[in-house]
Formats: structure tokens, sequence, C-alpha cells
């Protein structure tokens, strides 16, 4: 019995070049660009950053992008720069850390009373600094794996508490310049660059972001905090220790904290436990206008330097243009605002 085999089907004609499928349909516009700010997380502070300077270098003129006015904003921005890294490191765990400012000028405080007032070598005072911005850390980092408490409270805690630190251990009294070694204030020194002023500090705080961003994508410890950030449980359950990931984070992050207060005493020139006024909401403010979600998981490094350099941006060609302190505050808060907002319609693609 012979097997009857079906007649064979006409070929297909050949699709012409250009020709789109009919059962593919055109992604609109809006969806594709969505889709690329959700792929790469940088696109989007980057064009704000690129429209903010092309706005303001029109509304301004050429002295805008003058080296000198560049250099300016550039030492603006190294302080909430140098914390936002620190605050973004936490962020990323799905954490947030309120105390970041006042451990900052904690560790200045701790620097400057052992430098001027105790006679201990100017080394030996900045690294015991270090080793402060490392305790206060750790004071966080076991609020949170060892008692369990949320970030926000534990940080707002131990915000009170670094603060009351710095006026009983400084006396709220300030160390002037001339008592200072030239350590504590070498991030402050300037060199030339096309005849404009750069501080040391500005291309310490570029070397670290550079540093941070490489540790993040490229080892297992910024892998791991990643998979923290993003399911918590679910790392655990693959074999990461979330605690100590979340420990050594917290820690890390107080380190680069105190880093920070080096900074702030080479950039203002003194030691006050006054100081760093606005550094804490203004690092939260970077890390989101950067692209890194509050949520965790989702984010890099890098975006929290564009973030800083828009609010120093738009802080600089907003007081060129005469603009109201007041209006530039309010410019900051609808930043924040249309960031969070893009960040959750850039989240929708992946749920």
């Amino acid at each position: 019995m012979k097997s009857v085999s079906s007649p064979p089907t006409a070929p297909a004609p050949p699709r012409r070049v250009g020709e789109r499928l009919v059962d593919q349909p055109q992604v609109p516009l809006l969806g594709r660009i969505q889709r690329a700010m959700h792929a790469h997380p940088l696109l989007g502070p980057t064009a704000v950053l690129i429209l903010a300077c092309i706005f303001f270098t029109v509304a301004v003129g050429p002295r805008f992008i003058e080296p000198l006015n560049i250099s300016l904003i550039l030492q603006q921005v190294q302080i909430i720069g140098m914390v936002g890294i620190a605050q973004t490191l936490i962020i990323l765990t799905g954490g947030i850390d309120l105390s970041v400012a006042a451990a900052m000028v904690f560790c200045t405080v701790i620097a400057g009373k052992l430098a001027a007032e105790a006679g201990t070598p100017p080394l030996l005072a900045l690294l015991l600094a270090l080793l402060t911005g490392a305790v206060c850390g750790s004071l966080n980092g076991a609020l949170v794996t060892r008692f369990r408490v949320p970030p926000f409270i534990a940080t707002l805690g131990t915000l009170s508490i670094f603060t009351a630190l710095n006026l009983y251990v400084s006396g709220s009294q300030t160390i002037k310049a001339n008592a200072l070694p030239d350590l504590l204030l070498w991030p402050g020194q300037t060199f030339r660059v096309l005849g404009a002023p750069v501080t040391f500090g500005s291309i310490l705080v570029l070397a670290a972001f550079i540093v941070v961003s490489y540790i993040l994508r490229r080892t297992a410890w910024g892998e791991h905090i990643y998979a923290v950030g993003d399911n918590a449980e679910g790392a655990r359950l693959s074999g990461i220790r979330t605690s100590r990931v979340l420990m050594s984070v917290y820690i890390v992050a107080g380190v680069i904290c105190a880093i920070a207060g080096w900074l702030l005493i080479g950039r203002v020139g003194s030691v006050s436990p006054f100081s760093g006024e606005g550094v804490n909401l203004a690092s939260i403010t970077a890390v989101v206008i950067g692209g890194t979600s509050l949520f965790g998981g989702r984010g890099h490094v890098l975006g929290t330097l564009l973030g800083a350099l828009i609010i120093g941006v738009f802080s600089n060609g907003l007081t060129l243009t005469g603009v109201d302190v007041l209006w530039q505050v309010f410019t900051t808060g609808v930043l924040v605002i249309v960031a969070v907002g893009l960040d959750q319609w850039t989240r929708k693609v992946a749920g």
C-alpha cells in the first residue's frame, strides 16, 4: 500500500529589504524610549545634563562653559559626589542612610581635634578619622543586620547620635585653618588646567567614582550588592550571606564618608561641627536623579556622578541667570519627582 504524500507547499515569496513582518507590530516611539532607558539607566541623566548645559550656555552666554566656571561647579559638587557614592552603595541594597552627613562631619571633628589639639601626627589623625567612619558604618550595619531595624529608622537614630557627638567632642568650637596641618588641607589645594584652578579633591572624587564603578561591575562583591538589593531572600537562598554583604556595605560607606570629611576640611579650610548642611539630602537627590532605584538592585554609581553634576549645573546656571534661591530649591524638588517617576515608568518594562 502506497503512502499518499501531501502536495508540496508553495514557497513563501521573498521578503524585500526593509519590509516589516505583519505579525511583528512596530513598537511605538514612547515604548522604544522606555525600553532604552530601562536597558541603559545612564541614558536619562546623561541627556538631562547635556540639555541643561546647552540651555544655560544659551541663557547665560559663553561664560557658563568657561574653564573657570566649570572648575567652580566641580568644586561645589565634590562633597555631594563623594557622599553620594556611599549613599549609592546603601540604596543599591534597598536601604537608605540618613546619617551620612553627620558621620562625615563627626570624622572631620575627630581628625581636627587629634591633629590640632592632641598633637597627633597628621597621617595618624587622618587614619583614625577613617577608622571612626568605619565604626559609624558598623553601628548602622549592626542595627540593620543584627537587630533587624529598618535602615530608615536605624540611620535616623544614628543621625541624632552622631550630631550630638559632634557637638560634644568639638565643644561647638571651630578649628581654623592656621591650626590644621597641611595634610588635612591638601584636598583644597589647586593646580591649573587651561588657566582654571582645579582642586586635588575634585580629582580624588573622580578617581573614587571610577574605582567604585569597577568594583560594582567587575567583582563578586558588587554582584552580591545588586543581588541583595534586587531580592534579598532569593540572594540568601542562592548562597549569598546577605547579612555579611549588608554589614560590609555600611562599613565601606562609613569610610567613604570619612574621606568626604577630609574633602570638606580642604574645601572649607576649617573644622566645624556645623558644616555639611544640606549634604545629606543632596546626596540622596544626586543618587535618585542619577537613575538609581530607591527600591534597590538597579542603578549605576556613575549615574550618581551625573546626578551631582546636574545639581551643580542647575544651581550654578540659575544663579548666573539671577534666579532666586527659592526657585533653585523648587527646581531640585521637581528634578527628584521627575527622576522617581521615570524610574517607576521604566520598571514597568521588567514587570
